[in-house]
């Protein structure tokens, strides 16, 4: 007589964690580049760059029609606009409160567009001085050094 064999009742599972890991690097590779910015027009003036250690620092972007942005991400590098989350006016004290709480030697700045008035960087500050920041610092680019 032949003898039956038992089926099997196992699944190979390893073709599964080879999927993952290749979705897994895919997603990490373009995540990075899905970020979207928020154009600002900053005004120029001279000034040291800023040597502070902390790599991801609160910005506040305000831009030309007076809206305003709030950055808790990577420091962006020059040319790159930054991703940002909206916010207004009266729900920006409590979030930057809510980061400042929890990370209290974080630096803020503030990246206004040139063409604002300056009564309306003024108010961003000083709700941001209300939340906590012990300082807010001025985001600006270099003065171009071939024209002047």
């Amino acid at each position: 007589m032949a003898t039956r064999r038992k089926p099997m009742s196992e699944i190979n599972v390893v073709p599964y964690i080879d999927v993952m890991l290749v979705l897994l690097v895919i997603f990490m590779a373009t995540a990075p580049l899905l970020t979207q910015g928020v154009s600002v027009d900053l005004p120029e003036a001279a000034s040291d760059a800023i040597t502070d250690a902390e790599n991801d620092p609160l910005v506040v972007s305000m831009r030309e029609d007076g809206a305003l942005f709030m950055n808790t991400g990577v420091a962006a590098t020059r040319g790159v606009a930054d991703k940002g989350t909206r916010v207004t006016i009266f729900s920006l004290q409590e979030q930057a409160a809510k980061i400042l709480r929890a990370r209290p030697e974080v630096p803020v700045y503030i990246k206004a567009d040139q063409s604002l008035n300056y009564g309306e960087v003024v108010r961003v500050m000083t709700v941001l001085q209300k939340a906590g920041a012990p300082s807010v610092g001025l985001i600006t680019d270099p003065p171009d050094q071939i024209g002047g």
